[in-house]
């Protein structure tokens, strides 16, 4: 009895924790961290430690992860690309000597299109603005119209979707020339239409609305449509053709 009537509770010290006997020290240890009754009566140093370990062991996940990416089976030789002797938008004469070293995606339009060569293009003008401007990749867009499209109208054309022509080249020639870049080496086919089969003034060609993508050895190693009723090009097309292109830009 206390002072005045007041009932004084007796105090009595917590009982040691000690192992218990069979259970292993270091489950012990993570049992007494993990399950006890004040956690915040743990030394700092020990919620420090843990702190970092878990820090470890994700960093050390992240990287298996990423070591695993780079691990990937290299993507197949589709072909060779023939040299060829083209004209580019500024009227300056190109050759495949102009992409070697580099990694490019290569297209076929023509600037009279009321199709889908507005839509692709857009489509690689938005490839373009992914990489920096001192990127090493290369965009090339060759024309099945050369008879129409020179120089002055495919810049024009380029400039329309802001091309970046450091990076990017519109190429025309003779129709014997684009024939055999376009469809022996890049397999983009092009195919002109009867007149009488022409449903307007510029429907003029049925062409291929591919991109095709090019290592920097000038082998041909992908592939990616860009339309279609069973093509997503937002969520599977663009990603992939953004990962392999970083994928032959690590390839020496």
């Amino acid at each position: 009895m206390g002072v005045s009537g007041v009932k004084c509770r007796t105090f009595r010290p917590r009982r040691a924790v000690t192992p218990q006997r069979g259970v292993p020290a270091i489950q012990w240890s993570l049992d007494k961290v993990f399950m006890a009754d004040t956690p915040e009566l743990l030394p700092r140093s020990l919620w420090i430690g843990i702190i970092l370990l878990l820090a470890f062991l994700t960093l050390a996940c992240l990287l298996s992860v990423g070591e695993l990416q780079h691990r990937r089976p290299p993507l197949r030789v589709l072909g060779q690309i023939a040299d060829f002797t083209l004209t580019n938008e500024n009227g300056a004469v190109t050759t495949l000597a102009n992409l070697t070293n580099h990694v490019w995606v290569a297209d076929i339009i023509f600037t009279r299109c009321a199709g889908p060569c507005p839509r692709i293009t857009g489509q690689m003008k938005g490839i373009q603005d992914v990489f920096p401007e001192t990127s090493d990749t290369r965009f090339v867009t060759l024309t099945t119209d050369p008879d129409y499209d020179s120089p002055k109208i495919l810049k024009r054309y380029g400039e329309r979707f802001n091309a970046d022509f450091n990076r990017w080249m519109f190429l025309t020639g003779t129709k014997a020339q684009i024939a055999d870049v376009a469809a022996n080496s890049l397999k983009l086919g092009t195919t002109p239409i009867a007149p009488a089969d022409q449903k307007n003034s510029v429907d003029l060609f049925i062409h291929t609305t591919i991109f095709v993508l090019v290592d920097k050895h000038a082998r041909m190693r992908g592939i990616y449509q860009t339309g279609g009723p069973d093509v997503d090009w937002t969520n599977k097309t663009r990603p992939a053709l953004l990962a392999d292109i970083r994928r032959l830009e690590r390839e020496p």
